[in-house]
């Protein structure tokens, strides 16, 4: 018969001798344990000495290890930081380049009461504007020159008004509707505006070149008198301008007159007055035929 494969502990006496080591040794460490429990109980102190070299012991490495906590967590944070600064770098721009927008448009408005401003301390105690309006619109790459308002015969808007900018007449009213009106602006083929020189009353007509020039064509032909620079202003005669507004600059002299740049530009007018005709009793008032319908424009003959 063949011996088992497997022997038990108590067959071998190495094996005994081992097994009843580890019980002695067991049993003198329950021993010691259990003394060095009882004097920590009865005696605190007893062992703080060896607690102040464990801990000196351990020190270092306790450092250490507090080092690469620290350093770790730094590094986390900072990967965490450059991640958000990211987005919050992205959204400061937004903030900026919104600010700026409202800012550009503070500005703008801030031009645009400006100009509202001037143009509604016109010092002219005896000519009121009939109303205010904005320019909603032009016809600048036009053979002809108009402009149209946001007013009409419903704020009190009569065809043949001027019309003025802070800076001078740019116009007359030519239709009227409830709500709208059509300018014929200086500038206009069919515009002509009797003007005078300022320094010495040389009469002319200031005529519409299409082109957003004038030409102001002298009365009295002869010897031009005019000098580049030369200023014209309303003289009055005709009844619809008041006199002494200015009108425009003499830029080039031709043969009967000159070429003149107008002063207040219709391409850069916001707001525009419509002013009383100068002298209603020497303009003939244009009549509405009876069967035109309400709201179809006026216009003056």
């Amino acid at each position: 018969m063949a011996p088992p494969s497997s022997r038990r502990s108590g067959h071998s006496r190495r094996a005994q001798y081992g097994q009843f080591t580890g019980y002695v040794l067991a049993s003198i460490g329950a021993l010691v344990g259990a003394l060095l429990l009882g004097i920590s109980l009865f005696s605190p102190r007893a062992f703080s000495g060896l607690r102040s070299t464990a801990t000196e012991t351990v020190m270092p490495v306790g450092q250490g290890a507090a080092v690469v906590r620290s350093e770790g967590r730094s590094w986390i944070e900072s990967v965490a930081g450059y991640l958000r600064a990211g987005s919050q770098n992205d959204a400061l721009k937004k903030e900026v380049e919104l600010a700026r927008i409202r800012l550009a448009e503070a500005e703008a408005l801030k031009q645009e009461n400006a100009r509202l401003k001037s143009l509604l301390q016109i010092d002219d105690s005896d000519m009121e504007p009939v109303v205010v309006s904005r320019v909603v619109g032009s016809t600048a790459t036009s053979a002809r020159r108009f402009a149209y308002l946001g007013v009409g015969s419903r704020h009190g808007v009569r065809p043949g008004m001027p019309v003025r900018s802070p800076r001078g007449f740019i116009g007359r009213i030519l239709e009227v509707s409830p709500n709208t009106a059509r300018v014929l602006l200086f500038t206009d083929t069919e515009s002509v505006v009797p003007v005078r020189r300022v320094k010495d009353d040389v009469v002319a007509f200031a005529e519409g070149r299409g082109d957003g020039m004038i030409s102001v064509r002298l009365i009295n032909l002869g010897i031009n008198p005019l000098k580049v620079g030369d200023i014209f202003v309303t003289s009055g005669a005709g009844g619809f301008f008041r006199p002494g507004v200015a009108v425009a600059i003499a830029t080039e002299l031709t043969d009967d007159g000159a070429v003149a740049r107008i002063i207040s530009d219709p391409a850069a007018t916001d707001f525009v007055s419509v002013e009383p005709i100068f002298q209603p009793s020497t303009v003939k008032a244009a009549r509405v035929p009876p069967d035109v319908p309400l709201g179809e424009s006026t216009v003056i003959e």
